[in-house]
């Protein structure tokens, strides 16, 4: 048995160990309350409202599939470009579930990608997987809103000549993402004129990592939040137009591009 005595009298080493023992353990305590706490935070994303849970009805024009992915699949005059998309930060990915149906009504399958902890930037690889999907697919755009339109621009970046275009809603890519050696890929950035987040002049000042075609289209009066079916978000403006307005012109902006690579 070891008494008290024993302790206080232990070599000055034997002290020191026990004490960097004592703070390690306590260290990993306080880094797994962090993580426990990232997790819980990450793991509680903006609802989808019940305007997108209506969207994810199939019917005759449309069919929808949720499991790993959320697939629109046209069932009329399907086409062979479809548009892979990329949710934004956490935002649940079923709120975009509006506008990926109206792409799927023009004839492009559409497939939102959900991402762990609800942040694209831990899963901006599972492009590959929905392509290596769907071999009948001969061309693919893929894009995406906020942080998931950066996660989009990251995945062109380190796969070039995987996909044929790029579409971002209120985004723009990271400084070590250019892609401007990509001269034949097709980027159209649909941006917000009222953005409190990715203003319009992080968007435009991000065209030098971008192709000199690049489309730059504002959407007069739009906001960030307008771009899913989220409700508000916090550090955002108030927009001018209706959620509804803002995107069925960022629809008809994608489908644009998405007919263009469809040539």
């Amino acid at each position: 048995m070891t008494s008290k005595l024993d302790v206080e009298h232990a070599p000055a080493p034997a002290r020191k160990r026990r004490w960097w023992l004592w703070g390690l353990v306590g260290l990993l305590v306080v880094a797994l309350l962090a993580a426990g706490g990232f997790v819980l935070w990450a793991s509680n994303p903006a609802q989808p409202m019940a305007q997108a849970l209506a969207a994810l009805q199939g019917d005759d024009k449309v069919g929808v599939v949720e499991g790993k992915w959320i697939i629109f699949q046209p069932l009329v005059n399907p086409q062979s470009t479809a548009f892979i998309f990329y949710p934004g930060a956490l935002v649940d990915p079923r709120a975009y579930a509006p506008q990926a149906r109206a792409i799927a009504e023009k004839g492009f399958p559409v497939v939102i990608v959900p991402m762990p902890l609800n942040l694209a930037i831990f899963g901006a690889g599972r492009a590959s997987d929905v392509m290596a999907e769907f071999p009948d697919i001969k061309r693919w755009v893929i894009g995406g809103h906020s942080l998931g339109g950066t996660m989009a621009a990251n995945y062109v970046a380190s796969h070039p000549g995987a996909v044929q275009g790029l579409v971002f809603w209120a985004a723009f890519p990271a400084g070590n993402d250019s892609v401007t050696d990509q001269t034949e890929l097709i980027v159209y950035s649909i941006y917000g004129t009222l953005d409190g987040l990715a203003t319009p002049e992080e968007v435009l000042g991000a065209a030098p990592l971008l192709p000199p075609g690049t489309r730059f289209i504002p959407i007069e009066g739009g906001n960030h939040a307008q771009f899913g079916w989220y409700g508000a978000q916090s550090g955002d403006n108030p927009a001018t137009i209706s959620r509804a307005e803002q995107q069925k012109l960022t629809v008809d902006a994608t489908v644009e591009a998405l007919a263009l690579v469809n040539q």
